[in-house]
């Protein structure tokens, strides 16, 4: 498997690359080519571009939860497949894969829309649509997670605004935050968008689901932004404990937590141009 980090909050130096708060990954696995999220604007369509990738030859999209900085991409990604077939370019139709709460209507502070701006109808045009809460194998060796588990408490849920139509609107407990798991040779490699689950109950999912439990990378956003003492501890240990091979944490990661974890397991830099390999 092969990994680009097309956008995160951070660039790497000397790579000219956009970054901004938001993230998208693009993986080459199992001879299919698939993007996991579409950040929150068209800059990882001008990323892939300058790093000569093709996302018009996209087999599958899939949608870590349906927040803005992860699902706002989709709209110019429609665009590029849409000029292209205007074009006769004959670009692929992907599937997409998403847990069916991550395309209702999220907001905070009111009604300040912070979720995606497409919903399962208009997505079914543009997409063969893959909606569901169970975990799904993808590739032979890659596998989306689901609904995840809460079983960790010190990544006990709290809500983060409101989910539904304006009328049967509920406190959003992100139920439709997920993860993917590679199985790979020394172990998994979790890749996670925003993990608003909790990373740990993530993993934890990922290794019951495998059937093993070697970490070998976590590519992706940790929701670790000024967290509790208890939260920031409990998955400090929790990966002390786990002894990953490395992690690349991303996205939602603030720097008091990067420095904690630094302490405990391998932590690498990362950023938007940043690959990986695994066998």
């Amino acid at each position: 498997m092969k990994l680009t980090i097309l956008v995160d909050n951070n660039t790497l130096i000397d790579r000219y690359l956009l970054g901004e708060p938001g993230f998208s990954l693009y993986i080459e696995a199992g001879g299919r080519n698939i993007l996991f999220d579409t950040g929150y604007s068209d800059a990882f369509l001008i990323n892939a571009r300058k790093l000569d990738i093709d996302l018009r030859r996209l087999d599958m999209v899939v949608i870590s939860h349906g927040h803005l900085d992860h699902t706002w991409g989709l709209a110019p990604l429609i665009r590029l497949l849409t000029e292209a077939e205007i074009e006769g370019q004959k670009p692929m139709r992907p599937t997409l894969v998403a847990h069916p709460s991550a395309l209702v209507p999220k907001t905070v502070k009111g009604n300040t829309s912070i979720g995606s701006l497409l919903t399962e109808a208009g997505l079914d045009s543009h997409f063969t649509l893959r909606i569901g809460r169970e975990p799904a194998w993808l590739t032979n060796k890659l596998v989306f997670l689901g609904e995840i588990e809460r079983v960790h408490d010190f990544e006990r849920p709290e809500p983060l605004g409101r989910a539904g139509s304006c009328d049967t609107a509920s406190p959003d407990f992100l139920l439709d935050d997920t993860a993917l798991a590679y199985k790979g040779k020394e172990g998994l490699v979790i890749l996670t968008g925003c993990s608003h689950a909790g990373i740990c109950n993530i993993i934890t999912q990922a290794q019951k689901i495998c059937e093993e439990d070697r970490i070998r990378d976590v590519v992706g956003g940790l929701h670790l932004l000024d967290p509790g003492k208890e939260r920031l501890e409990g998955t400090c240990n929790f990966f002390q404990r786990l002894r990953p091979i490395e992690i690349h944490a991303c996205h939602c990661t603030d720097l008091r937590s990067k420095i904690a974890l630094a302490e405990r397991t391998n932590l690498k830099e990362v950023g938007s141009g940043w690959s990986g390999r695994y066998n």
